[in-house]
């Protein structure tokens, strides 16, 4: 599957019938409290990511969260 990530075109090994959004982010190595996720232009919900299918073709866009004092 081909998804755009923060204007980058990836390649990721999910079938349609897997593709959770949840499972991509693990894929690609972020881990799920360090950050935000926009697809295709929508903010989504961290409660949502276990549910939400993505397709092929489909934009992430993904912000990582850094603390600091």
């Amino acid at each position: 599957m081909k998804i755009k990530v923060n204007g980058e075109e990836k390649k990721i090994e999910l079938d349609q019938e897997n593709a959770l959004l949840s499972k991509a982010l693990n894929s690609m190595g972020y881990k799920p409290n360090t950050v935000v996720v926009e697809l295709n232009n929508v903010i989504i919900n961290s409660i949502q990511w276990g549910n939400l299918k993505i397709k092929d073709g489909d934009n992430l866009e993904i912000v990582s969260i850094v603390g600091g004092g």
